[in-house]
């Protein structure tokens, strides 16, 4: 569509000079007065709510989103965080950016991934199209202009972050096409993300930011420019860490070349970039028509951003500042917590009736906790406020242990906010909070805050718990065989000593030894609460910046010891107890699926976690979530962590073979549904054709219920391997008790295609295709079949219409 108002990209290209062209390739973009241009940003953190600028709406982390299968749903939240970004913007442009670094499509390949819970799915077309709505949302609805400039994370094949910037995700062609590059094209073909952010990681040894998938693939799946920006500090790890090139000059230039047209490196300091590019040129690596080419391409995100509009042009200039945290933002918070819950087990114990007395026990039961790319929440509601005075007795009990510590017949004492120190009065008494892998955080008990240590090395006790970029309230107490306990502080990899003042540091080179006193027992007061009430709910999970985060990878699936001790306790005091998992990924909780009476997770849920959890737990929302990916009953049946083949390695729910924890899909609904009357609009079809695929559901329970209808194929006979099944759609349907409704699907032959190596195409062979309709990929309901003509193996385009593949 013409754009009346806005100078064009390239009216404004020939008019910069080049030093001014080299300023607008680094992510803070100075500004040209003289031709109009405002300095610019890249980079808005937007995942899951506004991040790292204030106080702002925090809804629940993307795999709690997509644990909803609610793509309107989804699509309101990203509108939501798209107004309250132009909101700070309009408030302060210079720090608040409208290209937002949002959503990641990475496909969860592993549970491991410290990232686990920034993406959407194990599924590349359920990841496609759940981020396509979150993008939409972002991006808005005006044909010409963008509320905001979505950016897709991380391309390519970036699912492990121990060492991340040194290995290499080998991918195989067909993982590469059928897996990895399906989930980044989606909303692009869309039209709803503009912008793609390269990877820390390397792709089959090359550095993924010079990846020719760059320009050769992503580039040719939508209609406008595309903006393909640098992730913080990876184009200096090309002459760096990874060794690839052999200076910063040389990696610069190669990275120009390749298609990245936004670099973000040296923080807010655009300086060494210029000198490099600058160099470059000199050199002879780039051109000036390089630099034209990525220039051209921020320009034109910026001009549909409005960045160049007069004043009263761009219709998104008008949000109001009190859109941050308003009521039907909260309100909507509150819907995708409790969409976001699933519902593992249940015997009948859930929901729960309006005169129970529970126990809320665990270290999670009140406290809300974010992740590195949260907002600041302006309140917060635990699972233990959220159903304080919606039932007659609540009680609760973080169920740590608390001790204290001494050295000789000193104790260690704090006063608030002073250094840690040996004394002769009282000792302080600290809970300690079991993250696992022998991880805990030291809360102080009197007035719960924690124990860091400062840059200096001094122990203090003003931390409000574990988080930042480098982790300092985490340690380990290793145990001596004289009784005393060495304390190692995990981020300096260090042992705490005392200085000759008696001050608690870790870089006095003496480690001291302690002696830990038990105080309280606190799984043995958590199982005495819960012996008092009528059901215990015992709320566990991980804490999202430590055991599994950027930069780190998590060990395996368990749950912490402490914790498992902690329920193992509380079910001996109760055996009505309910397991309420908070967590950021998947665990193998078996022994809980085999002795409790119910179990559900969430992630995460932001500000109204609580509310929107008590609602399901009582009743007055049905769990309507459903799991995203596989649950694993034991790490033992997951391949190596940088194995990225899926195919050979049978990983995700389309290959794997095993008998899984809780499947793909998976998730109760307080109702019972049947499942009736499967048809399909025609038994034979040609590639590209789309058929109808129906099924009559009835609730035939007792309460309102939400289900979700997954349809699945299977091709039955192939010359390659193919998954065991596979998603091709769904729908939600909510039904009163005895109400039915008939369901219509759509399974588009186009995806039964796989990506031929000796054609360099994607193919539709002649096959039979089992049809499954059911409520997860394991509990198939009804089963039919399509026979597919591919005409011998007729190669389709990626937007399903037979032909040459593009």
């Amino acid at each position: 569509m013409t754009d009346p108002v806005a100078p064009r990209p390239d009216d404004l290209l020939a008019r910069l000079t080049l030093p001014e062209k080299l300023g607008l390739l680094h992510q803070w973009q100075a500004p040209v007065p003289r031709l109009g241009l405002p300095a610019f940003r890249t980079g808005t953190e937007a995942l899951h709510g506004v991040a790292w600028l204030g106080e702002a709406t925090v809804f629940p982390q993307a795999i709690g989103l997509a644990s909803s299968w609610n793509p309107d749903l989804i699509r309101a939240v990203g509108a939501a965080v798209g107004d309250e970004v132009r909101a700070k913007h309009q408030a302060d442009p210079g720090r608040v950016g409208l290209n937002v670094w949002a959503p990641v499509v990475n496909p969860l390949r592993d549970p491991r991934w410290g990232r686990n819970e920034e993406g959407w799915s194990e599924d590349p077309w359920l990841t496609g199209r759940l981020a396509t709505a979150y993008a939409r949302g972002l991006r808005g609805d005006h044909p010409t202009r963008l509320r905001t400039a979505p950016t897709l994370k991380h391309f390519l094949g970036y699912n492990n972050e121990t060492d991340r910037a040194v290995t290499s995700s080998d991918l195989p062609p067909r993982v590469l096409h059928e897996y990895e590059l399906p989930a980044f094209r989606a909303p692009l073909a869309a039209g709803a993300a503009v912008a793609v952010m390269a990877s820390y990681n390397l792709v089959d040894g090359v550095p993924a930011h010079l990846s020719p998938l760059i320009d050769g693939e992503l580039r040719g799946w939508a209609d406008d420019e595309v903006l393909v920006v640098g992730d913080a500090g990876a184009v200096g790890n090309i002459a760096g860490v990874q060794a690839y090139l052999p200076d910063h000059v040389t990696g610069f230039a190669a990275a120009l070349r390749a298609g990245i047209d936004s670099f973000t490196e040296d923080d807010d300091d655009p300086g060494p970039t210029v000198a490099r590019f600058t160099e470059a040129l000199a050199r002879g690596l780039v051109t000036e028509s390089d630099v034209d080419r990525a220039v051209r391409r921020i320009l034109s995100v910026r001009t549909r951003l409005g960045d160049l509009d007069p004043p009263g042009h761009d219709p998104y200039a008008g949000v109001p500042a009190d859109v941050v945290n308003c009521p039907a933002h909260q309100e909507l918070a509150r819907e995708a917590a409790r969409q976001s819950v699933v519902l593992l087990r249940n015997d009948g114990l859930l929901p729960l009736a309006p005169d129970t007395r529970v126990a809320v026990l665990g270290p999670l039961a009140d406290t809300v906790l974010t992740d590195w790319y949260s907002g600041t929440p302006p309140y917060a509601v635990s699972a233990y406020r959220g159903l304080l005075g919606r039932l007659p007795d609540v009680r609760t009990h973080c169920g740590a242990d608390r001790i204290t510590l001494r050295v000789g017949e000193r104790a260690v004492r704090c006063v608030d906010g002073a250094p840690l120190t040996l004394g002769d009065g009282a000792p302080t008494e600290f809970d300690v909070v079991d993250w696992g892998q022998g991880v805990v955080a030291l809360r102080v008990a009197h007035h719960g805050r924690y124990v860091g240590a400062q840059d200096s090395g001094t122990l203090v006790d003003d931390r409000p718990g574990p988080g930042g970029w480098v982790v300092r309230e985490t340690f380990r107490l290793r145990h001596r065989p004289d009784g005393t306990a060495l304390l190692h502080h995990l981020a300096t990899g260090r042992h705490v000593g005392v200085d000759p003042d008696g001050r608690l540091r870790v870089d006095t080179g003496d480690p001291a030894g302690f002696t830990v006193d038990l105080v309280v027992d606190g799984a043995a007061e958590a199982a005495a609460l819960a012996a008092a009430a009528d059901v215990a709910l015992v709320v566990l999970g991980n804490h999202p910046m430590v055991n599994g985060r950027e930069t780190e990878d998590r060990a395996d699936l368990a749950l912490p010891s402490g914790q498992q001790d902690l329920l193992r306790a509380v079910r001996a005091a109760n055996p009505r107890t309910v397991l309420v998992l908070t967590s950021s990924y998947p665990y193998a909780v078996g022994g809980a699926r085999e002795h409790l009476p119910a179990v559900l997770w969430s992630a995460h849920g932001g500000q109204e976690h609580g509310n929107g959890l008590a609602d399901v737990l009582l009743g007055a929302a049905d769990p309507g979530g459903r799991l995203t990916q596989t649950w694993y009953a034991d790490t033992a049946e997951l391949p190596d962590l940088l194995d990225y083949d899926v195919i050979g390695a049978d990983a995700t729910y389309l290959y794997h073979r095993g008998e899984p924890l809780y499947p793909f899909g998976h998730g109760l609904s307080y109702a019972a549904f049947d499942y009736a009357d499967l048809r399909l609009s025609t038994a034979t079809a040609h590639a590209g054709e789309e058929v109808q695929v129906s099924v009559e559901v009835t609730n035939t329970g007792r309460h309102p219920g939400t289900e979700v209808v997954q349809l699945y194929t299977r091709q039955r006979r192939s010359r390659v391997k193919q998954p065991l099944r596979q998603l091709r759609d769904f729908a939600r349907v909510t039904l009163d008790p005895g109400c039915a409704a008939r369901v219509t699907l759509r399974l588009r032959t186009a995806d039964l295609a796989w990506w031929d190596e000796n054609r360099a195409a994607t193919v539709v062979e002649d096959a039979v295709h089992s049809v499954l309709v059911g409520r997860s990929a394991r509990d198939v309901r009804l089963v039919g079949a399509l026979a597919v003509t591919g005409g011998d193996a007729a190669p389709v385009t990626t937007d399903g219409r037979s032909g040459a593949a593009r």
